[in-house]
């Protein structure tokens, strides 16, 4: 095993571990009519269950409901907040000091790194998502963490599950997300660029 391997041994030896210290704040807003036709518009998505009250009803629902896709759409905090300042640096390419969409803090375990992406989602719906439903993320369970050296770079990919509660803490949905963190190579687009020409 190489040595960069062997500093991903501490998160292989803590799968099972839940890395959220404190439960997430809930979506930035509430399942609201008016967003849900948003989310409904560019896609042409005529499904009368997400715009029409009566027909919801009729079909065994409280009220409308979002698409299920939209999941994600209302368990994120707010990038901003009044009184906060989000981007701190006049730099190009800056990015927000906070991000709802961070890298999940591992207390130290992981090795640093200097990337990383989603590389995969997979979502169990439980119940519908309801207009004036609340949504909250519970939960960052490691489920596996297997590294790797990729065209990027050194680093592992992981996979985290969550669960997503409402303001009545019913269980609305469970979420396995596949990471990779990992340390880019250094010259790795001027080799690139250099290929190419």
């Amino acid at each position: 095993m190489e040595k960069w391997e062997a500093a991903w041994q501490p998160m292989i030896d803590a799968i099972g571990k839940d890395f959220l210290k404190e439960e997430r704040p809930s979506g930035a807003d509430e399942v609201e009519k008016g967003a849900i036709r948003k989310y409904l518009e560019p896609l042409e998505f005529d499904c009368a269950l997400h715009y029409d009250k009566k027909i919801a009803v009729k079909n065994g629902y409280e009220n409308i409901i979002a698409p299920y896709s939209s999941l994600l759409t209302w368990t994120l905090p707010p990038y901003w907040s009044p009184g906060t300042k989000t981007f701190t640096s006049s730099n190009r390419n800056a990015q927000p000091d906070q991000n709802p969409l961070s890298d999940i803090d591992t207390g130290g375990l992981a090795p640093k790194t200097t990337g990383f992406f989603a590389t995969d989602i997979e979502i169990d719906y439980i119940r519908p998502i309801i207009v004036g439903d609340r949504l909250r993320r519970v939960g960052e369970k490691l489920l596996s963490c297997v590294p790797k050296e990729t065209q990027v770079g050194r680093g592992a990919f992981m996979v985290w599950e969550s669960e997503i509660y409402n303001q009545l803490d019913d269980l609305i949905a469970k979420i396995r997300i596949g990471t990779y963190s990992y340390n880019n190579y250094p010259n790795k687009l001027k080799i690139c660029d250099e290929k190419r020409n």
